[in-house]
């Protein structure tokens, strides 16, 4: 005879490993996720465009630092050359101050004028430190890109279109034109006409 299960309970029905689970036994199936509803697009488009504004507003920001520090670099530029050009001359004003205070000391005129053409020297040699340098003048050719024309002489002493008077000199900050000179250009003498002759 077969022993019964203690306690009464019923024989143990669950499968055991390696047995395939009850068909009526098994976890319900998991029910298939639904698809997400496709985005709005006016939600879509509202995001770009806040996007786009934010990068737009960065932009600009940018800009105007990089503006603000351009107008700074081209402000302490144009201070630099000022106090280069400065501290070339200031040497020259002292000398000219003696030069006044010793022509007033003086009649020896002769020492003024030689006194006054060494700080002119002094003044062109700081110039041309700097880069300044004067026009050519006298005995030059006529030069329409250096030279403005005030006056024409007839002359046979120098060729047709040379520069025979510089009445105001004109500098040259490296190629580019500070002041023209203003100068007197030869020009041919007019050939004299003959006199009629008197009938024989």
């Amino acid at each position: 005879m077969t022993d019964s299960p203690e306690n009464g309970s019923s024989p143990d029905k669950t499968s055991q490993p390696g047995e395939d689970p009850p068909a009526d036994g098994g976890a319900p199936e998991q029910a298939a996720t639904p698809e997400p509803p496709p985005p709005d697009p006016v939600e879509q488009a509202k995001a770009e465009a806040s996007k786009l504004r934010d990068q737009l507003l960065r932009t600009a920001a940018d800009f105007d630092n990089y503006r603000k520090r351009s107008r700074r670099e081209v402000d302490d530029s144009y201070k630099k050359g000022a106090e280069e050009l400065l501290r070339a001359l200031l040497p020259v004003f002292d000398n000219l101050e003696r030069a006044v205070v010793h022509a007033e000391q003086t009649t020896d005129a002769k020492a003024i004028a030689e006194g006054v053409k060494m700080v002119l020297k002094q003044f062109n040699d700081s110039l041309e430190r700097v880069g300044i340098k004067r026009v050519g003048g006298v005995g030059q050719p006529f030069d329409p890109l250096v030279h403005e024309a005030i006056q024409q002489v007839e002359t046979d002493e120098h060729p047709a279109g040379t520069v025979v008077a510089e009445v105001q000199p004109g500098y040259a900050f490296g190629e580019r034109l500070v002041r023209a000179a203003m100068v007197v250009v030869a020009r041919p003498k007019a050939k004299m006409s003959e006199p009629p002759r008197e009938p024989s």
